[in-house]
């Protein structure tokens, strides 16, 4: 009895050690819970990411589809398909029957869809009007195409000029589109305010992140960061009202509104810029430097002209770049304080109007898809251009001076 219940347990512990099946242990309800609530925090966390990518992609979307749109309305003025010179020969009534709608619309200098909703007696009167027109100009500019870049470009001694003259007169008998008064114009506003901008942001950054104590900078620096606030309009109408009158009263000059009340309105928007970055770059140079200068004998104001100022070169050297961009691309304050007269003058106390004020100006009021709107649309065009053109000089004057301070070049 005893050798079979011995076999029995022989048998028993035989068979639970061939099986190889391994025994699953419950998994506790806590960590399926972690785990459902992570990946609920997984999958959220990639809706949100969606969603940011794709709030980006819209904005450079939109601002890619301003630029196609400034393009191709500006295309046929800069690739020279427009002519506004009336020295068409007069076409009949009779003919107009034979004529292509596109002949017919250039003749009558009206877009080609509109050709469809006039009739027959309308566009008979039209044509006669122009034939009229035609036959009636004595001056010689009318034979002129004053859309070409000759003319848009160069001086030109116009009809009852004795001089060559550049003249930006849109709207008159003979239209004129000539440029240079408005890049004039807008790069001695433009002057005036860095002049001004420069020295106060640039000397305003380096005494805050040097040499002020830490209860005056978190007062100075909220203050001047907050100028950038004040909408340009406002600025604008501060200097229309106070600054032109009181400047006159000053320096005694005639034109009350001129480019040099115009300029220093904008320097007071652009100081907020180039104080900004300056004072992120010259608080971003190492205290190693401050303390080392300090430890060969210079004093606080050495140690920042010398040692912190030229080390953090690039930086403030960036910010000046965009407070010309922020400057030339001003508009409210140049429309309402410089004057808006296209003078070719070297002094700044004339008045001036620039490629801003020009294009909020005349935009509102001018025939769509006419030369003078799409010369306009050419005025942005040229203007993104400058502003483009400046920051990617500025950019790689940032890069050689970087390179040039870490020894590198």
């Amino acid at each position: 009895m005893e050798e079979l219940n011995n076999s029995i347990t022989m048998q028993s512990s035989s068979g639970s050690a061939c099986d190889t099946t391994p025994a699953v242990a419950p998994v506790p309800r806590a960590t399926l819970a972690d785990a459902i609530v992570r990946r609920k925090r997984r999958w959220g966390e990639w809706l949100v990411e969606r969603g940011i990518f794709l709030v980006s992609l819209s904005a450079i979307l939109m601002i890619f589809l301003i630029f196609v749109f400034v393009g191709r309305e500006a295309v046929p003025v800069a690739l020279g398909r427009t002519n506004n010179a009336r020295s068409q020969k007069p076409i009949a009534a009779s003919d107009i029957p034979m004529l292509l709608p596109e002949k017919l619309a250039a003749y009558l200098g009206v877009p080609v869809a509109d050709l469809k909703g006039f009739d027959a007696d309308t566009l008979k009167q039209l044509v006669e009007l122009k034939a009229q027109e035609l036959q009636e100009i004595s001056n010689p500019d009318a034979r002129l195409n004053t859309t070409s870049w000759a003319m848009m470009l160069l001086p030109h001694r116009w009809h009852g000029y004795d001089t060559p003259e550049y003249i930006w007169q849109p709207v008159g008998d003979i239209p004129k589109f000539n440029m240079v008064p408005l890049l004039i114009g807008s790069l001695k506003a433009t002057l005036v305010a860095l002049l001004l901008s420069i020295p106060l942001g640039v000397g305003a950054a380096i005494y805050v992140s040097q040499l002020a104590r830490p209860a005056v900078r978190e007062i100075i620096k909220p203050t001047i960061e907050m100028l950038s606030g004040i909408p340009s309009v406002v600025l604008g109408f501060f200097a229309l009202i106070v600054l032109a009158s009181g400047m006159q009263a000053v320096f005694g000059y005639e034109s009350r509104l001129n480019a040099f009340v115009a300029g220093v309105a904008l320097g007071l928007t652009v100081i907020p810029i180039i104080f900004t970055i300056s004072e992120d770059a010259l608080s971003s140079v190492p205290k190693s430097y401050i303390h080392a200068a300090l430890a060969l004998g210079a004093s606080p104001w050495k140690a920042a002209w010398q040692v912190v100022l030229p080390a953090a070169v690039p930086g403030v050297f960036a910010a000046c770049v965009l407070g010309f961009g922020r400057a030339i691309g001003e508009t409210m304050v140049v429309l309402m304080a410089s004057g808006n007269a296209s003078i070719v003058s070297a002094s700044i106390f004339d008045s001036c109007r620039t490629l801003t004020a020009s294009i909020a100006a005349e935009l509102a009021e001018v025939v769509f898809g006419g030369d003078h709107y799409r010369i306009l649309f050419l005025l942005g065009a040229l203007l993104f251009a400058v502003t483009f053109l400046t920051n990617l000089l500025g950019d790689v004057a940032v890069h050689r001076l970087k390179l040039k301070l870490e020894g590198r070049r």
